[in-house]
């Protein structure tokens, strides 16, 4: 968030920023544009899961310590509604329900400005600690 270290490859590809960080939460933003469509006119859902993902992940990374890292074991997402470039500016939050010595539970969800679910997701978490 400080600028110091680049930002991964896939927000540039997709449009996606860092809003807010601190212990147990991360919030990212994106605003929906035609680049990100599917055939049928819509936002793909592969748009949805990676801002999920990222919240998901990027929360639990910040409660572990320097030279510990996590995988994703899975990402269960639910869309809710449809994302059009006419939905506007989505934020998408992820927090961290537990986390434990190799394992981390994160939820995710993506609003627009006025609150409204378009998308949320749960997401397991390995964890892996520095001289393991």
């Amino acid at each position: 968030m400080a600028g110091r270290l680049p930002a991964p490859p896939i927000m540039a590809t997709l449009g996606i920023k860092g809003v807010e960080f601190g212990e147990g939460r991360a919030v990212f933003e994106v605003t929906p544009a035609e680049y990100h469509y599917n055939p049928i006119g819509s936002v793909h859902g592969g748009v949805y899961a990676t801002i999920c993902d990222s919240a998901c992940g990027c929360a639990v990374h910040t409660m572990l310590p320097a030279g510990a890292y996590y995988t994703s074991l899975d990402l269960d997402t639910r869309f809710i509604r449809p994302i059009t470039s006419g939905t506007g500016r989505l934020l998408c939050e992820g927090t961290v329900d537990y986390i434990g010595a190799r394992t981390a539970l994160a939820r995710a969800r993506l609003v627009n400005s006025d609150g409204k679910l378009f998308a949320q997701a749960t997401s397991n978490c390995l964890i892996f600690r520095p001289g393991e």
